[in-house]
Parts: structure tokens; sequence; C-alpha cells
């Protein structure tokens, strides 16, 4: 743990790299903020949740960079709806990006869907230990759950991090993001390449690639891409594959996909 100078420099910091993404950042919401990063790193010494645990990277890497997924709606602020929007972050590992938007976004309803029963156990308690409503944290996997009528095709927003390969993603999310609503997936330098890639898969799940988004956080030399899905179509039923096969076979093209060959089923 930073001493509290050190604190109130890296708060500043987030509040600071907020303001130059166009987010104002309330006392209560650092405030909250502060509790998670104290939550997080004293879980990550029993639970293994993340990597990045100095004080200062956690606001720009963890937060910052969560809060960077709200660049896709300003077409659409979330506050501003009739409804309350409805999303999901797909494999939420500790809660990014999904806790650091509810904490901006009061409002938004948000599943944390993550396969790892000790991190869905952290997500359980940091979300009491904020008090925050309309967050449900679920163990399962993308492939299960979007065959669930309770989840497919029902969301507004489905948001991935690091979570795997465009294609591969988007046979995860885009079974679970309704027509008309928006998959954001937080990418890196290779952005262009991979949504060049993906576009087959896209396609046949019922997408279009609506833009990409150049992100610049403070501090961080990294390149930084969001790449916005819009929901243009009804995804086929038959997606997404059995676990495993998105990730092993992702959908391209001049390869034809056979679901039922046992020799490429996952766990």
């Amino acid at each position: 743990m930073q001493d509290l100078d050190t604190a109130i420099k890296a708060m500043e910091r987030l509040k600071t790299s907020a303001q130059n993404l166009g987010l104002t950042l309330t006392d209560k919401q650092l405030a909250m903020f502060q509790v998670f990063y104290q939550e997080l790193v004293a879980w990550n010494e029993q639970f293994n949740l993340t990597a990045i645990t100095e004080y200062e990277q956690v606001q720009i890497r963890h937060f910052a960079d969560s809060l960077s997924c709200l660049l896709a709606l300003d077409e659409r602020p979330p506050d501003r709806e009739r409804r309350p929007l409805r999303c999901i972050d797909i494999g939420s590992g500790a809660g990014f990006p999904g806790l650091p938007i509810k904490i901006y976004c009061p409002q938004m309803q948000i599943v944390l869907l993550e396969a790892t029963g000790k991190k869905v156990t952290f997500l359980e308690h940091i979300v009491a230990r904020l008090s925050l409503k309309e967050v449900v944290p679920i163990k399962g996997r993308a492939e299960e759950v979007a065959h669930d009528p309770g989840h497919r095709e029902r969301y507004d927003l489905v948001l991935a991090r690091a979570v795997a390969g465009l294609s591969t993603l988007a046979e995860y999310a885009l079974p679970l993001c309704r027509m008309g609503g928006l998959v954001i997936a937080q990418k890196g330098a290779s952005a262009q390449e991979e949504t060049q890639a993906a576009e087959y898969a896209v396609s046949i799940l019922g997408g279009r690639v609506k833009r990409l988004i150049s992100v610049e956080l403070l501090g961080l030399a990294e390149a930084r891409t969001l790449v916005v899905i819009e929901k243009v179509a009804c995804t086929p039923n038959q997606y997404p594959r059995r676990p495993g096969i998105p990730a092993k076979r992702p959908l391209k093209a001049q390869v034809a996909t056979d679901d039922d060959d046992p020799e490429t089923s996952g766990s």
C-alpha cells in the first residue's frame, strides 16, 4: 500500500485521466475507486486477481482504461436513456471494465460474467462492499450463457477486455447483444489487423464494425483502441458453438466449420 501523499497524487491522476476522456469523477466516485483499490490489493494476496497492483498503475491501467469504454457511448449517454442500459461484461476477471463503468454510471444494469469461481467470489464481495445495485456477478462461460433465453440478445452493451482475438470474441459477444446494441472490445496495437481478420465472423454473427476509436490514457504510452461493433441482424441459432471451439477454431471465410466434430470439442 502506498503512503497517503502518493495515494492522493494517484487519485488526482485518475481524476485528470478521466477528464481527458471527457468524464468528471465526483468525490464520492473517487472514494469508491479508493475502496475498490484497497480490496483488490488485499484479496490479490490470496487469489491472484491481477498482476497490476502498484497504486498509480491500477488507477490508469485498470480504472481509467475501463472508463475509456464510455467514449463509444457519446451518441447515447447512459444516464439520459429512458430506461437503464443493460450491459454484460464478458470475462470480467476482477471487475474490469464493468465495475468502473458502473461506478461512473450508477443507473446502468450490469452483469459480470466470469468463469473462474474465486474471481466471482471477489466480484460478489466488492459489489456488496461498494453497495452497488443492479450488478449481478455470474459464474459461467459465454458459449453457454449465450444460449440461455434470459441472456441471449438481451443486452444493449457487451463489453470485453483482453478476452480473445476479435473473431473469437465476436462469437462470444454478438449472441448476447440485442438488435441495435453495441459490442465494445478493448484492443491494443493490433486492433486494425484483428478487425480486418474478423470481418467474416462479425458479419455472419449479425454484426457490423461501426468504428474504431483511438484512446490515449495519461501516462500510458501503449496504443489503446476500442473496436465498436453494432448488432444489425439476429445471430444464427447455432452460435456460439460449444465451449472451447470458438477459441480453437475462430470463424474464417475460407474454412468450413464442423460444429459436431468431436475432435474439436473443448473443455
